[in-house]
């Protein structure tokens, strides 16, 4: 898988993290539940072989690279909101990877949650509340906190803000991926036609 393959498929995870995040605030549920597994996978996948194995194999994040052809095409589909969380996202990734302590003390934390869905199986709603806890300690302090609308009464329950909060902390894992297979903010004014050729093309191999 070439370097623009790779970032694509980041990007493809951060605007999947953006869509779920928006649907869930907007409505108080998000379905199907595969987007959430897919994005709490990535989370807990922290030594995989392949991009494609952070989440789980290229066919679950074709609802991303959808939603990413969605918003960097030159067309009416673009969703000022997502992209709002998009740019939330990446800001507090690059805080975070400026920040070597903090990233370790994630590593540690993630690896703790990751025992406990594999080793003592804890319940979604328990490793939804973990995650949450880490997203609100370590990257929350690190900048501005991204503003999510949406209904106020789903916003103030408990479960979906753990839900929000754990979608954030995907995103957040998606953007230092990007970052760190080279994508770069000037990709999206110079090399926009490239991504969307790259995002078309995956979207027909899976």
């Amino acid at each position: 898988m070439n370097e623009w393959q790779q970032r694509v498929i980041a990007l493809a995870g951060m605007s999947l993290s953006a869509m779920a995040v928006q649907k869930l605030a907007r409505s108080g549920e998000l379905y199907p539940e595969s987007i959430t597994n897919t994005l709490v996978h990535s989370l807990l996948q922290q030594n995989p072989d392949n991009i494609e194995d952070i989440y789980g194999g290229l066919e679950n994040i074709q609802p991303g690279i959808q939603a990413f052809i969605r918003q960097a095409g030159n067309n009416k589909n673009k969703d000022l909101e997502v992209t709002r969380y998009l740019v939330g996202l990446i800001h507090l990734s690059r805080r975070l990877l400026k920040q070597p302590d903090v990233l370790n003390l994630l590593g540690e934390r993630i690896t703790q949650v990751k025992r406990q869905k594999e080793e003592f199986e804890f319940e979604n709603y328990r490793i939804q509340q973990s995650l949450a806890g880490i997203y609100r300690e370590l990257i929350s302090p690190l900048g501005q906190p991204i503003r999510i609308n949406g209904n106020p009464e789903f916003l103030k329950r408990d479960s979906n803000q753990h839900h929000i909060r754990t979608l954030l902390l995907a995103g957040i894992r998606s953007s230092v991926l990007w970052q760190q297979v080279g994508g770069k903010r000037r990709h999206f004014v110079f090399s926009r036609k490239k991504m969307l050729d790259t995002a078309q093309q995956l979207l027909h191999v899976a």
